[in-house]
């Protein structure tokens, strides 16, 4: 698993668009938040976290982010019609990483298969400067603490 002083992982990911986009590139100067989700659409991850990172958005930039990101296991027009759904304007970048490579190569897969969502990816927040991860907080089970946007907000 990814931890605090590794540098991101290159991988290929999707913006709106659907967009090709390399993580090494879009995630390598300046302080970026980037937070993952098991799924676009769900319950906890459309009710609490996206929420919280959009309406804290003003805060994020008061503290000297640069950009904060979502990402899940979901393709490029999931995430830009969840993104839409939510209202999240310029607050927060939607990120597709459709076939798990990303989340993957951070080492932070999750086994949905018990609910019928196959492989998606763990709950988690992290902070990135320059490329490379100086605050990271994984969920340990199904709730909303350590990656919750007034969590972040602490760390920073």
């Amino acid at each position: 698993m990814i931890e605090v002083g590794d540098k991101i992982p290159d991988v290929q990911i999707m913006t709106s668009g659907p967009t090709p986009v390399k993580t090494g590139a879009l995630f390598s100067s300046g302080k970026i938040v980037l937070f993952g989700v098991p799924g676009a659409f769900t319950p906890t991850c459309s009710d609490y976290h996206l929420p919280g990172f959009v309406i804290r958005g003003e805060e994020f930039k008061a503290k000297g982010v640069d950009a904060v990101y979502c990402i899940s296991v979901n393709d490029a027009f999931v995430m830009d019609a969840w993104g839409r759904d939510q209202e999240v304007g310029d607050s927060v970048g939607m990120l597709a990483d459709g076939n798990g490579d990303f989340t993957r190569a951070l080492g932070l897969t999750m086994d949905g298969s018990g609910f019928g969502l196959g492989t998606r990816s763990k709950r988690y927040a992290m902070v990135i400067e320059n490329g490379v991860v100086t605050a990271l907080a994984v969920e340990p089970g199904g709730g909303l603490e350590v990656s919750s946007a007034e969590a972040i907000l602490n760390i920073l």
